[in-house]
């Protein structure tokens, strides 16, 4: 899901004797780097209010995610070499060139990080998944600082799973997560949540009509945001397309739909009547207005994303998720169903058709006390003091 920028802040003079020192390591993806960011702010805001600094350095690739959010955000940042396993259902093709290519290159990552970590001597290390903090997170343990992992999926992704054994606390974003971890441990785990940015949490839905000119909305019909993350998804346009007049007779409509797909989409809703267009909004992307879209909408058509589930939850919104087939270790896929099976989310799953997409949405359109209960199931899962909670594991790793 489009996530707002935050906006970029002095961090402390390295030079500060009292300063706690921070290493974060993991990216490539935003559903790896938002949450650290997230933490990172917290961790200096709690600090700040005690009279202490941060002195914080991010170890990443050059072309991952964070390579890009981390100097935007005034933080120093550095690089180390890392390789990418490409997952297989088959165990003969995950001994690929590619992967055996990559996997040599670990060690020289392992060597960089050994140093960066020993010259910089960070209180703790966070380490949020992603192929690149596995030399981190090993430097870490050779160097014996204290090491923390951070889970946004049900189940440990790759990298965690790799450097669990070298963990001072593991924090997960769901009780249900405790059990599938290696039983050696279990006991490090703390349910911290997924960290989600406060401005996501603090939207208003008139401020959404008023910014982005939704005068044309009936407000006395549900209003429905799809979404498919800042590239758009051609599954939920493709179902949302086909299904859109009968969705705009019982609701009003925010679409995202990525910016390559937006003229398409255009020229198929010019043929709307009047009164149905006026009830759809379409754009490619959305940014700081996030947080009012999200407070207006009473229905969400998403990926099912850790990021993303994380804050729907947090705010307490229906969802039918639609979640990405090729999601490493079909972790969008578990994170859909384990909502579904508490109630808080409607997951599709496999093919999807516009009827099936209708007799997701339907009941929670026509249905106020059904979207309720689903909100509240959806609040009874959401963590919005996730980061403050993963501060605290960061800070009590820290202190032994």
């Amino acid at each position: 899901m489009p996530v707002p920028r935050t906006s970029r802040v002095p961090w402390v003079n390295a030079a500060s004797a009292d300063a706690f020192r921070l290493i974060v390591t993991g990216g490539g993806t935003g559903g790896h780097t938002y949450p650290a960011l997230t933490a990172v702010h917290t961790l200096r805001d709690r600090l700040v209010t005690e009279g202490r600094a941060l002195d914080v350095l991010w170890i990443g690739t050059a072309d991952g995610l964070e390579a890009r959010v981390a100097p935007a955000e005034g933080i120093r940042f550095a690089t180390v070499a890392t390789g990418k396993i490409r997952r297989s259902s088959n165990p003969l093709r995950m001994l690929s060139a590619a992967n055996m290519k990559d996997m040599a290159r670990v060690p020289l990552g392992v060597a960089q990080a050994r140093k960066i970590v020993a010259d910089f001597r960070p209180d703790v290390v966070l380490a949020t998944g992603g192929y690149v903090a596995v030399p981190a997170g090993l430097a870490a343990r050779m160097n014996r600082r204290p090491l923390v992992l951070h889970e946004q999926t049900v189940r440990l992704g790759l990298a965690n799973r790799r450097l669990a054994g070298s963990a001072s606390r593991i924090a997960v974003s769901s009780e249900s997560s405790v059990p599938l971890l290696p039983e050696t441990v279990r006991p490090l785990a703390v349910v911290t949540g997924n960290p989600v940015r406060r401005q996501v949490l603090a939207g208003h839905a008139d401020k959404a009509v008023e910014v982005l000119g939704l005068h044309g909305f009936d407000r006395r019909l549900p209003t429905v945001y799809v979404t498919g993350g800042a590239q758009g998804a051609q599954q939920i346009n493709g179902v949302v397309r086909d299904a859109l007049g009968w969705l705009l007779e019982r609701a009003n409509v925010i679409h995202q739909c990525g910016p390559d797909n937006v003229e398409d989409l255009r020229r198929y809703a010019a043929g709307l009547s009047g009164p149905l267009a006026a009830r759809y909004y379409l754009t490619g992307f959305v940014g700081p207005e996030l947080p009012d879209v999200l407070a207006l909408a009473d229905v969400v058509v998403s990926r099912a994303g850790a990021g993303t589930l994380a804050e729907l939850t947090a705010l307490g919104k229906p969802a039918v998720f639609v979640p990405l087939a090729t999601s490493a270790g079909n972790e969008q896929a578990h994170n859909a169903r384990h909502l579904e099976e508490a109630g808080a989310a409607v997951a599709l799953l496999g093919a999807v058709s516009p009827d099936r997409l209708k007799d997701a949405v339907g009941p929670l359109l026509t249905d106020p006390a059904r979207r309720e209960a689903m909100a509240r199931r959806a609040r009874e899962h959401g963590r919005p003091d996730a980061a403050d909670r993963l501060v605290d594991v960061l800070l009590s790793a820290a202190s032994g």
